[in-house]
């Protein structure tokens, strides 16, 4: 007989998981996969090519009702879990629905942040996280009006992007000394900047903002040194923090997220967790490829394969905006250590690699990021490079 296996959640990496069961533990579990948005799972890396108009709502779909069906999955969305009962292995739906388990997985996800300044719950502020959110900026915007975007980290800009796309007078504003700072170093974060602004992106950096102005909805921005921001619609855009209520509420581990070990498993020996929720040896992911690896992880796990760990991921981004190419993998900055550089001012190419005791610890990628993966994969590696440092910077083709 199957055993119980409820997911809450339904987003990229549920789905993952789920996709991944089906290769490593067909007919082992009878699935419930549990969703609060009243949509199935779908791609949040598209979002913003929504927002700009170049793909279509059916386009973020992950996987269609037929896809469910077929692999034997009860597949729950519109109707979010109220609690869960650890001692009794029961989760209790929103409407009193009561779903039994053997094996249960937190995949819940993350809030985006808002900031704690005065106009933030005026109509015409959104964040920039769900499909929602796009819909209702989508219905908000008109051409040529002026929208404010906070934050000039990768959701940001993401966010930024698609509304100059959908014909918006755009202004990013972010606090600190360059966009991406998280990801790019200087060089990489300036050239960045420059291709923003030609894509009708005003970017504001080293601008604090002190509140939002308006009176029935937002009217503008204002920033610490007392200038306004005209603005019809604000995105905040500044972070994520992971969704671990269910599991603190439930008196599972919680840090910033829900401790995992290197199986994947919270303090309950039942209860998993992967994705934007976990936190795993202190660090709470907030990318999709560390979720997918954790997903192959735990679907081993579940399989039975008790060897299966997971490590933690080399980090790696990808900006994924139609005309602009970033990638970014591991100590990036590399301060103190040797550091590879290639710039090509005129093709708007920048390449960076950091190498330390002969291994490939860093790299920054702008303008051509054909060969991110074949750093990422040297720096997962940890292959030594001295024989190949002279044509490095040229990626693979040059091995031979």
């Amino acid at each position: 007989m199957s055993e119980p296996l409820v997911i809450i959640g339904q987003g990229m990496a549920a789905t993952k998981l789920v996709e991944e069961l089906s290769a490593h533990a067909l007919g082992r579990y009878s699935i419930i996969v549990i969703g609060k948005e009243p949509c199935r799972a779908y791609n949040r890396v598209l979002l913003s090519s929504l927002l700009a108009g170049e793909i279509g709502s059916n386009d973020l779909e992950l996987k269609p009702a037929d896809w469910w069906q077929r692999q034997g999955i009860t597949n729950i969305f519109g109707r979010g879990v109220a609690a869960i009962d650890r001692e009794g292995k029961q989760v209790t739906m929103e409407d009193g629905t009561i779903f039994s388990y053997e094996k249960l997985v937190l995949a819940t996800g993350s809030y985006p942040v808002m900031l704690p300044i005065r106009g933030m719950n005026l109509p015409g502020v959104l964040s920039f996280r769900v499909r929602a959110d796009v819909e209702a900026m989508i219905a908000g915007v008109q051409p040529g009006r002026p929208a404010v975007v906070i934050g000039g980290g990768l959701l940001g800009i993401e966010a930024a992007y698609g509304l100059a796309q959908a014909g918006v007078k755009v202004t990013l504003i972010h606090l600190m000394d360059r966009l991406m700072e998280r990801q790019l170093d200087a060089s990489a974060a300036e050239l960045l900047a420059a291709t923003l602004e030609t894509k009708g992106v005003e970017v504001l950096l080293r601008a604090q903002t002190a509140r939002i102005v308006g009176n029935a909805r937002v009217e503008a921005v204002e920033l610490a040194d007392g200038q306004l921001i005209p603005a019809d619609l604000v995105v905040c855009a500044i972070g994520i923090r992971p969704n671990a209520d269910l599991a603190r509420a439930a008196g599972l581990e919680a840090n910033r997220g829900i401790l995992i070990d290197d199986g994947m498993r919270t303090s309950d020996p039942s209860v998993f967790a992967l994705g934007e929720c976990a936190e795993h040896q202190g660090i709470a992911y907030g990318l999709v490829e560390p979720a997918y690896e954790q997903a192959r992880i735990l679907a081993r796990r579940l399989a039975g394969d008790e060897k299966a760990r997971y490590p933690g991921s080399v980090l790696s981004t990808h900006l994924k905006v139609s005309g602009v190419s970033v990638f970014s993998a591991g100590d990036f900055l590399g301060e103190d250590k040797d550091a590879i550089i290639f710039r090509d001012e005129a093709r708007g190419i920048y390449k960076k690699l950091v190498v330390e005791n002969d291994h490939l610890t860093g790299a920054v990628l702008y303008g051509d990021t054909s060969d991110g993966l074949y750093y990422l994969g040297l720096m997962r590696s940890k292959a030594e490079v001295p024989a190949l440092r002279h044509d490095l910077i040229f990626g693979p083709q040059q091995e031979a």
